[in-house]
């Protein structure tokens, strides 16, 4: 390939994730950069100034009419103008660069807590007394282990995952999540996702890490029995919607993430319409996970 295609869009960057996972989804990205000097799973993206950068492939869809779409789907679910930004499109086709080793040099390990690191599979890392590592490949998944929202899950479970538990993660994305139930302890971790492009990568990344994990296409409404602990870091307005199915299938704790601090009230308010009771509030950033129980 001797050219790429960089798309520049104009957001807010408080909802880089949420973009760069809508990217992830429909564009053949190479990667995806935070900030000039950040790289983040296989594609490219900055935040300078709130124009997020998307280096791609190839254009094999309309990115502009996709992401047209996608911002009306988030209006739909409560997302202002403001908090979206205008997501305005430019589209410049360069000469090509090595992206896919650039990447991997900027990716490192990323220390989640005292006890949990996160770390890139070519990178070597010799973990510290009762560490344990979760190694990734990074795929077109949303779950790295480096944003706010999945390192407040991991410290979730480390905190309030009982020993041996069954545990579920909705919306699993790369796994990780799962992946580090089993690493903590638990005797089983299922994870579901709406994206069927995503499933190979949790196979591949619990593969990697010699743990036993089941993953499928499915969603929670469609979810038979109940398990110990549940993760659900998705969209706010998601986790408003499908509160009740999240309820159906838990009987412990849950940790509720993806969710802007100034959203946290919306997810309270159908956290008390399910009788649902607030364990703890954990923050990080400009982002709150709850941690429910019935």
């Amino acid at each position: 390939m001797n050219h790429y295609y960089e798309l520049k869009i104009s957001i807010n960057p408080e909802i880089e994730d949420i973009v760069s996972d809508i990217c992830f989804s429909y564009f053949d990205c190479e990667g995806i950069v935070l900030a000039e000097e950040t790289y983040k799973d296989l594609v490219m993206t900055s935040t300078t100034q709130g124009t997020l950068r998307v280096f791609l492939t190839d254009l094999n869809c309309n990115p502009p009419e996709v992401l047209k779409t996608e911002r009306e789907l988030l209006k739909e679910r409560g997302f202002t103008d403001e908090e979206l930004g205008s997501w305005d499109v430019i589209i410049d086709e360069k000469e090509n660069q090595d992206w896919s080793k650039k990447w991997k040099e900027k990716w490192g390990v990323t220390h989640v807590s005292e006890r949990i690191a996160v770390v890139p599979s070519w990178i070597e890392y010799t973990p510290k007394e009762n560490e344990i590592t979760i190694t990734l490949d990074p795929g077109c998944a949303f779950g790295t282990g480096t944003h706010q929202t999945t390192q407040l899950c991991m410290k979730a479970l480390e905190k309030y995952m009982p020993a041996n538990a069954a545990v579920a993660d909705i919306g699993t994305g790369s796994g990780i999540l799962a992946i580090c139930a089993m690493k903590l302890g638990a005797n089983s971790a299922y994870g579901c996702d709406n994206d069927e492009t995503v499933i190979d990568v949790c196979r591949k990344n619990a593969l990697i890490n010699n743990v036993k994990c089941s993953f499928e296409l499915n969603t929670a409404d469609k979810l038979d029995g109940q398990f110990d602990f549940v993760c659900a870091n998705i969209l706010h307005n998601v986790l408003a919607e499908i509160m009740g199915d999240l309820k159906k299938i838990m009987k412990g704790k849950m940790v509720l993430s993806g969710i802007l601090n100034e959203k946290q009230q919306i997810v309270l308010d159908a956290v008390n319409k399910h009788n649902l009771k607030v364990t703890e509030i954990m923050n990080q950033d400009q982002w709150t996970a709850i941690i429910v129980e019935k």
